[in-house]
Formats: C-alpha cells, structure tokens, sequence
C-alpha cells in the first residue's frame, strides 16, 4: 500500500502512426501543487495531458492516481478513479455537444454516473454561479453564447465531480483578459479549497511563470523546480513511482 497522493505519468510512450510523440516521459502532478508543461507546438503536450486525462492509452508506460495503476482508458475505468481526473481544453466550441444547452452541459458528467436529477440541480446551480453564469444564460445553447461563456460552463462540466487533478491545456487561449483572469482564479480558488492538483499548458510564458510552482519543459525532458520561496533549481526527469 502507498501514501502517494500524486497523478503521475511514467515511462510514457505515444506514438501516431511512425511517429513518436512521447517517448519515456515522466511527470507528476502531486495534490495542491500547480505544475506548469512547455514546450513547442507538436512536441506531445496536448498528448500527455489526454494520456493523464485517461483518455488515450500509451503504447508504454503507465498512469497511477494515488499510487494505484489505471490500465485501461474512458469508461472502462472505474467511476470512483475516473472522475478523479478532469480536463479543460483549449476549444470549448469543440468540446461542447452543440444540441446542450449550458445547463445540460454542466450536467453530462453526473448524468453520466447516475446522479440522482435533485443532486444534479443542486450541484448544477451551485457550479453555474461558481463560474459566473448568470441564470439567463444556463438556458443558452453554445451557439448563442460566447467563446468565454461557454469555456466558463466547461469549466463548471470538468468540476462536476470535485476532481482532485484539473490538467488545463490552453485553456485560457482563447479568452478574453477578464475572462482569462477569471477563469484562473476560479481554478486557483478550486485547488486552494480542494488541494487539487493542477496541470498547466499555456504560451504564455508570463502566466505559466505566475501560476506554476514548477515548470516541466517537455521538449528538453528537464524538470525546473521553481519555489516562490527560493531561487529556481533544475533536475533531470526521475521515475518515481
């Protein structure tokens, strides 16, 4: 039995076809920490993070949640692991069914647990108003709102659950300033409140700089530990189970 609390990707290796995206990473996202991933476009972030998501499985390596392996991906994980792990990306346009309204949206992945609906409309509202949408809006659907609405009711889908690893791949890219702001601070009040761990992909580097507790630079495979109580520090990647 481990004590581990830590969402970790070891040896991890994806590959497409004859090309290898990923070959032999290692990261680990431990509870309450923000661990911030670079790297240039193509170089397998957007991979990593479906990987740590349990949504595509590696042709290497394993996932583990708190010390426990995930071998298989999507629903054939069991519900108490699965929802463990949530994700935001980039497109919320991409990311919404397009037939949903925002309240159904919200709703998809306690729907898709068999949430009793009196629990679902009472976690729905109180998400809704978590993420600042107002009751005129739930009703909506994507095409009727904006690019920023729609990521903030994203944002309410992947807390559903109350997860405790939220991995964000350019997930205020796309976003306005004060939507941006917003939809960090309601992820830091999140992870504060829950001690979730939180993964971070962005380009911005002034942002990634701010938010993280550590940078992985994925194309160099070098782990930069930075602690805003100390000057940064750089390590190899380890494998640590």
């Amino acid at each position: 039995m481990t004590n581990a609390q830590h969402l970790l990707a070891d040896e991890v290796t994806v590959g497409y076809g004859h090309q290898v995206v990923l070959d032999g990473v290692t990261v680990r996202i431990s509870r309450g920490e923000t661990v911030g991933l670079r790297g240039p476009s193509g170089c397998g972030k957007s991979t990593l993070v479906r990987v740590l998501a349990l949504l595509h499985r590696p042709d290497r390596g394993r996932v583990s949640i708190d010390g426990t392996t995930v071998d298989a991906v999507r629903y054939a994980v069991p519900v108490a692991l699965r929802t463990r792990v949530a994700a935001l990306f980039q497109s919320p346009r991409a990311a919404a069914d397009p037939r949903l309204s925002l309240t159904d949206l919200i709703a998809e992945p306690l729907r898709a647990t068999r949430t009793p609906e009196s629990a679902i409309r009472e976690r729905v509202t109180e998400l809704a108003d978590l993420v600042g949408l107002t009751a005129d809006l739930r009703g909506r659907r994507p095409h009727a709102v904006s690019d920023g609405q729609l990521q903030r009711a994203c944002l309410a889908r992947a807390l559903a659950h109350r997860p405790d690893y939220l991995l964000c791949d350019e997930a205020t890219a796309m976003l306005d300033a004060s939507t941006q702001a917003h939809v960090a601070a309601v992820i830091r009040d999140y992870q504060r409140t829950q001690r979730a761990g939180v993964l971070v992909i962005t380009h911005d580097q002034t942002l990634l700089g701010r938010w993280s507790d550590r940078i992985v630079d994925l194309a160099g495979a070098r782990l930069e530990s930075r602690r805003r109580s100390g000057p940064l520090a750089l390590e190899r990647y380890t494998s640590e189970a």
